[in-house]
């Protein structure tokens, strides 16, 4: 899609933003969140360790997106992910607010607990948000340039903070530093639960080549399979034993070991390559890749501005997401626990126009 070519003729490709977005450069956030082991690995880890929720369990593995889709629904996490981090403000918020009609449709029953599910709910949003930036910032700092300043590392969970108030999350329950984040886990592990169907997606998704354009050529597959096992092994190199017993991995000490050095490699060049940089971004999620230009490339914003989420909900006219949707979220909730029916696709299509679409994208 990119060729080789000079950082000058890729940034030639792209439009600049409106604005900073919610960090803007210079910031911590766009240091961490743009290095190239956010791509995988700070992903992958984040997917498969949030199925010991077994709330979100459920939702992904009654939804079945993952399994009929999986490339998109990569895609779309990662859009996502990037939008919140880079993203100028309107369009970001805009997708903050279609997310909330998504996730109004992913509710139901959890086989595992016996209890309910709904993506909405806060304490399920912070399972997902805590474990997306502690895994970004842990791949960073295992197979990227390794640990932040502590003032850096204090910055990062503060503006972690500030990203959840683009989810129904209560802001003040966001932990604020690296102390406070193994306190989080703690708090969880009497919650955490492996049923038999989630052990699956978790191995569905470590196979990493789930991730890859269906379209892709046999040849190239082949031709990726050795990093993409490498990655595989380096995602598991991540997991506390605890997180291990549960997956049913086995992975030892001398495999962790042996995978740092090549995968640190692998990333410095990734990061050092622009070309290449987004020719693998382009592989993995194509529609992410005019989101992350400006930060990879330097591409300045028209305006040189960075606002709050608070301060873009309100000049935009969105309501705070734990606010948003109550119509259609009452609606669903009737559909499903009352008549019993399937919740209704609103925001799907929506979100496509926002988030990514939901059939493959070309990969060229």
């Amino acid at each position: 899609m990119f060729g080789i070519k000079s950082r000058d003729q890729l940034a030639a490709q792209f439009d600049a933003p409106a604005d900073n977005g919610f960090f803007g450069p210079g910031s911590v956030t766009w240091k961490v969140w743009s290095y190239p082991t956010s791509y995988v690995l700070g992903f992958a880890r984040a997917v498969t360790i949030e199925h010991l929720d077994p709330n979100l369990a459920a939702a992904v593995v009654q939804s079945g997106g993952v399994r009929y889709r999986p490339h998109t629904r990569y895609a779309r996490t990662v859009h996502y992910f990037a939008l919140v981090a880079f993203g100028a403000t309107e369009p970001t918020a805009k997708a903050a607010d279609v997310l909330v009609k998504v996730h109004s449709k992913a509710i139901g029953n959890d086989p595992v607990t016996g209890g309910t599910y709904d993506a909405n709910r806060p304490d399920s949003q912070l399972w997902i948000h805590v474990t997306a930036w502690h895994s970004i910032l842990y791949s960073y700092e295992k197979f990227g340039p390794g640990r932040l300043s502590t003032a850096e590392e204090n910055q990062f969970w503060a503006d972690c903070a500030t990203a959840a108030e683009l989810q129904t999350i209560d802001p003040a329950t966001v932990p604020r530093s690296r102390a406070e984040v193994l306190e989080f886990f703690e708090r969880w592990r009497p919650h955490l639960a492996v049923s038999e169907d989630a052990q699956g997606m978790v191995d569905f998704i470590l196979g990493l080549d789930i991730a890859l354009p269906p379209e892709l050529p046999q040849r190239t597959r082949v031709a990726l399979a050795p990093a993409i096992w490498l990655l595989r092994k380096g995602v598991i190199a991540t997991y506390p034993k605890y997180m291990r017993k549960m997956f049913g991995l086995n992975q030892g000490p001398l495999t962790d070991l042996a995978v740092q050095v090549p995968l640190r490699v692998m990333h410095t060049v990734l990061d050092r390559v622009p070309a290449l940089k987004f020719w693998f971004v382009g592989l993995m999620a194509p529609t992410t890749t005019a989101v992350l230009a400006p930060v990879a490339l330097g591409i300045p914003a028209l305006e040189q501005i960075t606002m709050t989420p608070r301060e873009a909900q309100t000049r935009y006219g969105y309501d705070i997401p734990s606010e948003a949707h109550p119509d259609l979220r009452a609606k669903q909730f009737k559909r499903v626990f009352e008549a019993g029916d399937k919740p209704s696709d609103e925001g799907l299509l929506e979100s496509e126009e926002h988030i990514g679409g939901m059939i493959p994208a070309r990969w060229s």
